[in-house]
Parts: structure tokens; sequence; C-alpha cells
């Protein structure tokens, strides 16, 4: 009994000596914080995801007090961190879209993959999963770094953006292997090409994804505003001409052409 009665008394004063010493040196290595860094970091969604450019959202909160960092460098909270700032001005928002539409039911297999089930290994390993080499592989990569629950995996094989969510932090942008995913302006309006695929050999196109661009040049020729050009292979748009006639849309054969306004509205 005297053992125990000892023991709970040197425990309980080695506690409290502890307990004055980090008290003490609390206050003599205190570092104080500026107030406005702290106010910043409360607003910031707090997930760390890097796309911001700094390492978390404290760095990324000390950046923005000290003027080395863009009041929207976080989409999740770039009004308020302006309002906190005294910014009148924020870019628009930004998200995030996946350029291809190679589903399962659309784009053909390579075979039967029995590797590690990642984007990025199967890139490594057997140049994808599809037989088309630009298509979208299918494991969830960028789904598994989405820290905004933005993304999921469709039963069609292809990541869904949820656009209600979807920051554009870009985050899948980086992680894709394939290069699929880009940032683009949430309120952008136009025609836009879901197809990565830059081959020139035409022929084995179709049969490798019926959704595949086949380089046909009938969106190019039958642009009103001739905003379109086919550039590298692909489809490109300039928004400064392109009105949302949806003429190419109706008219590509392999519906590769689809309108900005009806995939990125919520």
């Amino acid at each position: 009994m005297n053992t125990i009665l000892i023991t709970l008394g040197v425990s309980f004063v080695i506690a409290f000596v502890l307990g004055v010493l980090l008290g003490f040196f609390k206050k003599v290595f205190y570092v104080p914080v500026d107030p406005l860094v702290e106010q910043i970091r409360e607003v910031l969604p707090g997930a760390n995801c890097g796309g911001c450019g700094f390492p978390g959202c404290d760095g990324f909160a000390a950046a923005l007090a000290t003027g080395k960092a863009p009041a929207d460098g976080c989409a999740a909270a770039a009004k308020i961190v302006a309002k906190i700032l005294g910014t009148d001005t924020v870019s628009t928002s930004q998200v995030a879209l996946l350029a291809c539409q190679g589903s399962k039911e659309h784009a053909q297999p390579r075979g039967i993959y029995n590797g590690i089930k990642t984007c990025r290994g199967a890139k490594l390993s057997v140049n994808g999963t599809k037989l088309c080499q630009y298509g979208c592989i299918g494991f969830g990569d960028c789904v598994a770094v989405c820290r905004f629950d933005a993304l999921s995996m469709g039963e069609d094989g292809l990541p869904h953006v949820n656009y209600e969510k979807c920051i554009g932090c870009g985050m899948c942008v980086k992680e894709c292997p394939q290069g699929l995913f880009a940032k683009i302006p949430s309120d952008r309006k136009g025609a836009v090409a879901l197809c990565s695929n830059r081959s020139t050999n035409k022929a084995p196109i179709i049969k490798q994804c019926k959704t595949g661009c086949i380089k046909c040049g009938k969106c190019e020729r039958n642009c009103p505003e001739k905003a379109i050009q086919l550039i590298e292979g692909l489809p490109i748009i300039d928004y400064t001409k392109c009105n949302s006639c949806g003429e190419c849309v109706t008219g590509c054969p392999t519906k590769v052409l689809q309108l900005l306004e009806n995939i990125t509205k919520a």
C-alpha cells in the first residue's frame, strides 16, 4: 500500500514540475502570431491540398498576410479572404474538366490487367489498360487525391466531377498520368473537345474508342465563327470567337464536342 502511495506521490510531483517547466518555456520561447494570419487561417478549408502552391493552409495564410500570395489562391475561400484583405476584385473560380469519354462501353480494353491497381502503375508497366493509349485508365488515382469529395468513379469506369464541390484545386490535374484533367474557368461557355487522342493514325481510332476524335475536320470547316482549329489532331476552341451556337456539337460524328455550360453547371 505504501509503495502505491509513494508512486502516486512521485508521479504527481513529476507531473507538477513538468507542467511548471512547460508553462515557463512557453512564455520564454513564445513567438507572437500575426492576428491577420490567424483570421485568414480560420476561413481556409484546412484540406492542405496544395492547390494554392504553398505547403498547406498554414503556409498559404502566412503568405497571404505578407502579400506573397494572391487572394484567389484558394477557390474555396477566395471571396472571404478577399474581404479580410480588403481586395475588391477576385478572379473567376476554376473547376476541373476531364477530356475523355472512353468509358467501358466505348473504349476497347487492351487485355486483362493483373498489375498494381493504380493509373500510374498501369501507365508505367503496360502503357495503360485500353487500346487507346491516351484514354482514362480508370483506377481512380484522381479520386484518391481529391480532398473535397468532388470526384467519384462511375459504373462506366470514368471519374465524374461534382461541380457543386469542385473548387479547382488542381490535384487531379497533377495526379492524372494521362494528362486528361484541365482547370477551366467555372463560368466559361462554348464548345470543348472531350478527347485527348493526338494520334495521327486515323484508321484505328474508331475501333479503339467509339467516342474518339477521328480528325475529320468537320467541326473546323462548319464553324460559322471560325472558332475551331485542328491543332495536333484535336479541335482547339478560340473562346473569344465561340458563341455556343452548337453547330460543331450536332455535327460531330463521334460526339466528341460538347458545350461547357452543359457540363459544368452544378
